[in-house]
């Protein structure tokens, strides 16, 4: 059974925590995803072998968290990771961020960089409400967004569509992180499959581009798709989370 933290929002956020040294190390999901899944599952166990402090959990509207999916957007999700991150944590941590998770860890370092001691995304995708969905979509499905207020997308993950909405999209423009300038002064790891069809390749390169800081590296791995969880896949993310960890030490 998870543990609940309440937010000042009065949203209750589902997680598992797992005691250990720091600098912890806290895992972010994705798009409709939950921390149940098999990196967030993967790392917590690599963390107790490790004795590393670990925390993964469910941003509202997600997984076992209070709220409905369609209710939330990209700034509530990243207030829910900030108020689990301050409340739960002791000192800085090591972000883990999975798509939408790596968009939200960059947010999260954009507003509390003292809580933050090194950051591994994983097929980041930051601003994908606006460059992928919002530029991705016909006429007739903005036409459609403005009139209902939702539009219904086919999903490669679940059986029935994701529904977008607008408040999705307004705020999503409120987020955006690769317009103005975005200092990563920490360790920071990105990796990327060349044949992630969610994420675009280019989309990696512009995040490395774009982000100023002395210890950021990307790898790309060919013929790796979005999920990133094959056997290698993982063994990268733990590699690289090493390779923040003993960067910072």
């Amino acid at each position: 059974m998870p543990s609940y933290l309440e937010t000042a929002q009065g949203r209750r956020i589902a997680y598992h925590q797992t005691a250990g040294k720091g600098p912890g190390v806290v895992f972010l999901g994705g798009f409709k995803s939950d921390m149940e899944g098999t990196k967030a599952i993967h790392l917590e166990a690599w963390a107790k072998a490790q004795g590393r402090a670990f925390l993964r959990f469910d941003y509202s509207g997600h997984g076992q968290s209070s709220e409905e999916f369609t209710d939330g957007c990209i700034g509530e999700w990243a207030a829910d990771a900030m108020a689990a991150i301050t409340q739960l944590t002791d000192g800085p941590q090591v972000l883990v961020g999975s798509s939408m998770g790596g968009w939200i860890s960059l947010l999260v370092a954009r507003t509390i960089p003292e809580k933050i001691a090194g950051l591994v995304g994983i097929a980041a995708a930051p601003d994908f409400t606006e460059d992928s969905m919002w530029a991705g979509f016909s006429d007739a499905q903005k036409a459609e967004l403005a009139a209902n207020g939702r539009v219904e997308l086919p999903s490669d993950y679940a059986d029935s569509p994701y529904i977008i909405t607008e408040k999705l999209i307004t705020d999503g423009r409120n987020q955006l992180v690769l317009r103005d300038p975005l200092a990563l002064p920490f360790p920071v790891r990105f990796l990327q499959g060349t044949a992630d069809e969610d994420v675009d390749m280019s989309v990696a390169l512009r995040l490395l581009d774009h982000v100023a800081g002395e210890d950021v590296r990307l790898a790309l791995v060919k013929g790796a798709d979005h999920r990133f969880s094959s056997p290698d896949c993982l063994a990268l993310i733990e590699e690289s989370v090493n390779a923040v960890l003993k960067r910072i030490a």
